[in-house]
């Protein structure tokens, strides 16, 4: 049977680190075995902000990367201030009150001057490369993945100018995500990237989101399929290390300044001050980046002795880190905009046999996921004595050498189950 080549569109690929780099890098790992013939198309040059050369060897030999130039505003950006750019390149926007003139003169740039996004410039170099190479290549179906959606604007064009199969692939919404809030937009920039929102989702022939939430807020635009495909877990090969000596609350990934759970820094300052021995057996450890909003805020409450800020680690080490720690913290900001998030670290969560403490908003997937599998506990922002007791019976646990999870149903969040769910709309007639 001869196999159905697909061109694959993003922006994120090793040697990029963070989540944005891991979903399309695992589809294309099992597409072959679906016969698949995956074709990955990058920049040639990109401006990575966080960079884990362990992912390298993830990628294929038989794998066809295509690759052209890029011209991003970041190393413009930088001349002015390296710090401020880098930081903001890593999505970490730092509270209004305390954001320098620098720092507010470019976001207001970024949201403004580029619309959708920093990379649009890539849009029109890559429409006129791929026009090529679809036809000569003989490509039926392509795939654009955002963020950055200026991507799914490569797709829109090529849709529009050769009638290729297109799917959209939204691993986080785009007009109503959090951080759009930050980036000082004007009435006429909103109304452009919601137009260009729209334009997308009626024209792309399939969309695919990875939570339900998105889903529902997409089909108030358009009446195209979409279909849920979650991120999950692989099998990962890391170094195995003993379970952690201290009672460890481990924070995997970047928490931002406004993913700053007070409620949980009061709760872990009041288990500190009211037993001796939790006081002697607690830790606190950070890895990955982590903004000065959130150390003030556990320095507030008495917690810096107790905060171990590793920073951040290559993601074979981070889920070192993870099957070491006693408890894996999750936490999401409580807000309407972010009921449709499930970072990409939740799936590995669940299969490190470690307890989950979640903090986050009502009704989301997140919660469902944790109830469903068994992995851990979910907490809003107003539960203060449930989140207090249950970490003390964590502690408790792991005084007992007890504390590990009993897991349940995880296999449909293998990443070879989930690349089946896209072969299949893959290929649908």
């Amino acid at each position: 049977m001869k196999k159905l080549k697909v061109l694959i569109i993003t922006y994120y690929w090793p040697p990029a680190g963070g989540p944005g780099v891991q979903r399309w890098l695992k589809f294309v790992k099992y597409l072959p075995e679906f016969d698949v013939e995956p074709i990955v198309y990058i920049p040639e040059n990109p401006n990575y902000p966080l960079i884990d050369e362990s992912l390298i060897p993830e990628v294929s030999k038989d794998i066809t990367i295509l690759k052209q130039p890029i011209n991003e505003p970041y190393k413009l950006a930088s001349l002015f201030s390296k710090k401020s750019s880098n930081t903001i390149s890593k999505g970490i926007i730092p509270e209004q009150k305390t954001q320098s003139f620098i720092e507010k003169s470019m976001l207001y740039i970024r949201g403004n001057f580029f619309i959708p996004d920093a990379r649009k410039s890539w849009v029109k170099p890559s429409v006129a490369y791929l026009l090529d190479y679809i036809e000569k290549e003989n490509i039926s179906t392509i795939i654009t993945t955002g963020p950055p959606h200026s991507l799914h604007l490569i797709g829109l064009q090529l849709k529009e100018k050769c009638g290729v199969k297109w799917i959209a692939d939204f691993r986080d919404p785009w007009t109503t995500i959090g951080y759009h809030k930050q980036l000082k937009l004007t009435e006429t920039s909103k109304l452009k990237h919601k137009a260009l929102e729209k334009q997308v989702l009626k024209t792309a022939d399939d969309i695919l989101v990875t939570s339900s939430v998105t889903k529902t807020e997409f089909e108030s635009i358009t009446d195209k399929p979409i279909e849920v495909i979650t991120n999950g877990y692989d099998y990962e090969t890391a170094e195995t290390k003993p379970l952690d000596t201290k009672f460890t609350i481990a924070h995997i990934g970047s928490l931002l300044s406004k993913r700053n759970p007070e409620i949980l820094w009061q709760v872990l300052a009041e288990l500190v001050n009211e037993n001796e021995m939790f006081s002697k057996d607690f830790q606190l450890n950070f890895v990955g980046a982590v903004s000065e909003t959130v150390l003030k805020s556990i320095e507030k409450n008495g917690l810096t002795d107790y905060v171990n800020n590793i920073g951040y680690v290559s993601h074979k080490e981070s889920i070192t880190y993870q099957k070491s720690s006693q408890v894996l913290l999750l936490v999401e900001i409580d807000s309407e905009e972010t009921k449709c998030i499930i970072p990409g670290k939740l799936f590995e969560y669940m299969v490190s046999n470690r307890p989950i403490l979640a903090l986050g908003p009502k009704d989301t997937d997140v919660e469902s996921i944790i109830k469903e599998t068994n992995t851990g506990n979910y907490f809003y922002y107003t539960d203060y004595k449930s989140l207090k007791s249950t970490i003390f019976a964590y502690y408790k646990s792991y005084q007992n050498k007890s504390l590990q999870m009993h897991a349940i149903g995880l296999q449909k969040y293998s990443r070879k189950n989930l690349t089946s769910k896209l072969v299949s709309v893959l290929k649908k007639p």
